[in-house]
């Protein structure tokens, strides 16, 4: 017998590998001192000397859902923006720049062309946020995955100096937030989502969005980094950070708000996407689930002294949606 017919693949695995390999190093900065092919990535952090105190963070995620999404209408090329700019917010909250990244591809086979365009796609996604893609495994696994799944994960490390570490303990009774806007549901959600649309088509054009639901529904992941780097550069006093992810605003919020304060968000006071509101109608979804499930347009979440507010929403695209309170959790007002 061959690991072939026990349904691994070796050489559809070292072509695709080989066919993106020029994509891959594309991302290399100069601290990369080995990468693609490695047992194990280098990376040199002479970069953090200048540094009084520098602390890593680490974050690990994975597309989900979205996924299967994608590969029903045959567009995979937006999921590795999904997994690095996911990754990017997720650090920003913590107050850290990111380093470098490392991902993790799986499905029961990998066929050759789907792996090249998912690997393509995470080389472009870590290019435009200037992010070496320093390795990762690529695993074909018959039996664990179901036919035609694909597992699209990955792990992303950043740097942060300890007294620029954001978080609760910063945050003040009376601070704003403002929210970034999302580019609609992100990451998060999509096991609803293919619920809500199953049997449709995709494709086809709908007025109530302006555009198709494949259009609506797999546009990437916004990533902030840029306007998180705009307000750290201004000297914009920034307390703590929220990304709206799984569990929406009244999960992810808490998060970033210390014990005996909470908040208040006021409706209205941002552009919903209108894809929430289409699928809202689909599923006659309650407005409470939906605020649990979806980001409903609140990509990231700014706490900040009020003084500050306005100052900020000069500088980049934001939009004031509420402030901090006493007592806990969220309430929409």
């Amino acid at each position: 017998m061959r690991y072939e017919d026990a349904g691994v693949h070796i050489e559809a695995k070292a072509d695709a590998l080989r066919g993106a390999r020029e994509a891959l190093e594309a991302t290399y900065t100069p601290e990369v001192l080995r990468g693609l092919g490695a047992f194990g990535g280098l990376w040199d952090a002479g970069k953090l000397k200048g540094m009084d105190h520098p602390v890593l963070v680490a974050t690990t995620d994975g597309v989900g859902t979205k996924t299967l999404l994608a590969l029903r209408v045959g567009d995979v090329s937006g999921l590795g923006f999904d997994l690095v700019n996911h990754s990017v917010n997720d650090l920003l909250c913590q107050g850290a720049e990111p380093l470098f990244f490392l991902d993790y591809l799986a499905a029961s086979r990998l066929e050759p062309e789907i792996l090249s365009d998912l690997l393509r796609s995470l080389a472009e996604a870590c290019r435009a946020q200037g992010i070496p893609l320093l390795g990762g495994e690529t695993a074909e696994m018959p039996g664990v995955y179901r036919e035609g799944a694909w597992d699209v994960v990955g792990t992303l490390v950043g740097v942060v100096e300890r007294t620029a570490i954001l978080g609760p303990e910063r945050v003040r009774e009376g601070d704003a937030i403002l929210a970034l806007p999302s580019s609609g549901p992100h990451t998060n959600g999509y096991s609803l989502i293919r619920r809500l649309v199953e049997g449709l088509d995709l494709e086809a054009p709908l007025p109530e969005l302006g555009e198709s639901l494949k259009a609506a529904l797999l546009r990437p992941h916004r990533a902030y980094l840029r306007e998180f780097r705009t307000l750290k550069a201004q000297g914009v006093e920034v307390h703590a950070i929220a990304h709206i992810t799984g569990g929406g605003v009244y999960e992810n919020l808490p998060r970033a708000l210390p014990e005996g304060l909470g908040a208040e968000i006021q409706r209205g006071t941002w552009p919903i996407p209108p894809v929430f509101p289409y699928l809202q109608s689909l599923g006659q979804i309650p407005e409470e689930e939906m605020y649990r499930v979806f980001n409903m347009g609140l990509g990231l979440l700014l706490l900040l002294p009020e003084g500050e507010a306005e100052r900020a929403m000069r500088l980049v695209k934001a939009y004031r949606v509420g402030w901090v309170v006493p007592g806990q959790g969220v309430r929409l007002v």
